[in-house]
């Protein structure tokens, strides 16, 4: 089996759980850059240059987000890095990773929620010509769908195992 690199203490169903949210929000970077480069995968190839600085920022900014989850099963989500400033070798305030995790869990539930019941369908329409586009794009899209629910479980671990911790 892999060996994850975690806490001893963490379950390993959280960080499983922590580990995969950098793995769902990734396809749908990888579409947006496919989609800048030029690549047909929508109708519209490429973007001009403020979209596609727009559409790499979102990928980072996604992905980069997505990756703080692990925090909340390794040591830096404990004891912050020496190398920040202010807070470095300081041990992490419970609250100060679980509040701004759970709400970004609802802000993505929430999104999530009214995108699929409103934007989603229209948008497939407007974005893709072909049907393999359609598919491409739901395949890449979907996997999004994990990101509330896990990054919330995993909070909840890291709660769990910090609150007990005293």
């Amino acid at each position: 089996m892999v060996k994850i690199d975690a806490l001893p203490n963490v379950p390993r169903w959280a960080v499983l759980a922590a580990h995969t949210v950098p793995l769902v929000t990734l396809p749908s970077g990888l579409w947006r850059i496919a989609q800048v480069a030029g690549l047909p995968v929508a109708e519209q190839l490429g973007r001009n240059g403020r979209e596609a600085v727009v559409a790499i920022s979102l990928t980072l900014m996604t992905e980069g987000l997505a990756l703080l989850t692990l925090g909340l099963v390794r040591p830096w989500g404990d004891v912050a890095p020496r190398w920040l400033p202010l807070i470095g070798g300081r041990r992490v305030h419970t609250l100060a990773a679980v509040v701004p995790a759970m709400l970004g869990a609802a802000v993505l539930c929430a999104v999530v929620g009214w995108f699929a019941c409103t934007q989603a369908a229209g948008l497939i329409g407007r974005v893709t010509q072909t049907p393999a586009q359609q598919v491409l794009l739901v395949v890449c899209y979907s996997p999004l769908l994990a990101w509330a629910p896990l990054l919330a479980a995993t909070t909840f671990a890291y709660y769990r195992r910090r609150a007990h911790a005293g």
